[in-house]
């Protein structure tokens, strides 16, 4: 493998990471007339895009606010946020032809449901606005110099140093290595001193482990709505259970609050209750049996489950206060003490980052490293699930880009 002497660059700045983040600014700094060389290690750009939602890329979520992201610092994200906003996201994307359509709880899909069309607004747009993008291009360094930096790069077999004023690190988090995550993002942080909060995968499956293991494959395959809490929030929405454990909607959300050792709680039937409802069965049908009771409620299946933890070989009628208190315990306040969770080749995203005390909240740039700026996932600052995610990497890429 060859070197090249260090290349000077016309590039106002070079992004390093070909995702939301990283596409966003390259488009919005050329709207602004600055040229930017986008680096992507993988073949193509926007490779987590185009898997989000399933290929059909949930871009936004209309409720997004600052209140639905964790971070060291809740408050950091509020001028990012507000700088641009979810109606400019909407209308940017509206703008280039994606009309978005609601689904549950806010979480805005292009009409067309292709991840495809939005990964194709950021590349004809960065071909119009002459904004560069190289793919198969592994940055292997940063250097920091007098008049900006220097960005080690291989590509085609060669390795190339690139001479530019500033630079952007977008390359996201750990999540799905398989897609070409890597900890870029953090080891330079780390090279340059910078404060990194502890990371974790976040928005993951749960795992069950021991003796529970077995009542959980049982029940594999049921979707339940429910309401899901610890003594930091609560989430109502589906959850799955699995062979393994629990997934779903609900237990996504809470895994980012969950920490290992602790429990979480699932009402399995949330807005009603249960012992007024067998009550009121039971003087209409007092001869019908819990186990058939609970099949209609739930499932024949998840009744069946239950008849290890229940009395559901008993009729409404014999069903005593010891009983409707055991049933009402395990169907409103379900304990639960997950093992641990599936991992980043699982996970949505990441939980933590560099930190948010190392970079301006109002332009994302490096306090100590002028021309620096972090942005998207890689920053301590994590959105639930449902799009918010993906607001926050529009919002920093449109920050940075500001700022070039």
């Amino acid at each position: 493998m060859t070197a090249n002497l260090t290349k000077q660059t016309d590039f106002d700045a070079i992004i390093i990471g070909g995702g939301a983040c990283g596409l966003m600014c390259a488009v919005q700094a050329g709207f602004l007339g600055k040229r930017t060389l986008v680096l992507e290690k993988n073949d193509k750009v926007g490779a987590k895009i185009l898997i989000s939602g399933g290929g059909r890329c949930n871009y936004t979520n209309l409720y997004a606010s600052a209140q639905q992201f964790i971070s060291d610092n809740e408050h950091f994200c509020k001028s990012t946020l507000s700088q641009w906003t979810v109606d400019d996201t909407v209308s940017f994307f509206e703008t280039y032809g994606i009309i978005g359509k609601e689904k549950t709880l806010g979480q805005l899909f292009p009409e067309s449901d292709n991840a495809r069309d939005v990964v194709k607004v950021f590349t004809s747009l960065c071909a119009d606005l002459g904004q560069e993008i190289w793919c198969d291009a592994e940055v292997k360094g940063i250097e920091q110099v007098d008049n900006g930096f220097i960005v080690s790069l291989e590509r085609n077999g060669r390795t190339e140093n690139l001479s530019v004023p500033k630079v952007v690190i977008a390359s996201g988090g750990l999540p799905i290595p398989k897609m070409g995550a890597t900890d870029f993002g953090l080891r330079i942080a780390k090279k340059f001193g910078l404060k990194i909060n502890d990371t974790a995968p976040a928005l993951v499956p749960l795992t069950i482990t021991g003796k529970d293991q077995p009542w959980y494959e049982q029940l594999s395959g049921n979707s339940i709505f429910c309401r899901v809490w610890n003594d930091r929030i609560s989430f109502e929405e589906n959850i799955l259970f699995t062979h393994w454990g629990l997934s779903g909607p609900a237990i996504l959300q809470i895994s980012s609050y969950w920490r290992p050792g602790e429990y979480i709680y699932i009402d399995l039937l949330p807005n009603q209750s249960i012992a007024e409802l067998i009550l009121q069965e039971r003087e209409a049908n007092g001869k019908k049996m819990l186990l058939a009771y609970l099949a209609n409620l739930f499932t024949r299946k998840f009744a069946e489950a239950l008849s290890d933890k229940l009395p559901v070989d008993k009729n409404l009628a014999s069903l005593n206060k010891t009983d409707l208190e055991s049933i009402n315990s395990l169907i409103h306040e379900f304990k639960v003490k997950p093992a641990g969770d599936k991992g980043y080749d699982k996970a949505e995203v990441m939980r933590g980052g560099v930190s948010t005390d190392e970079l301006s909240s109002k332009t994302l740039e490096v306090k100590k490293i002028p021309g620096m700026y972090y942005g998207g996932e890689c920053v301590d600052v994590t959105g639930w699930l449902g799009g918010y995610n993906f607001q926050w990497a529009w919002a920093s890429g449109f920050v940075i880009a500001q700022g070039l």
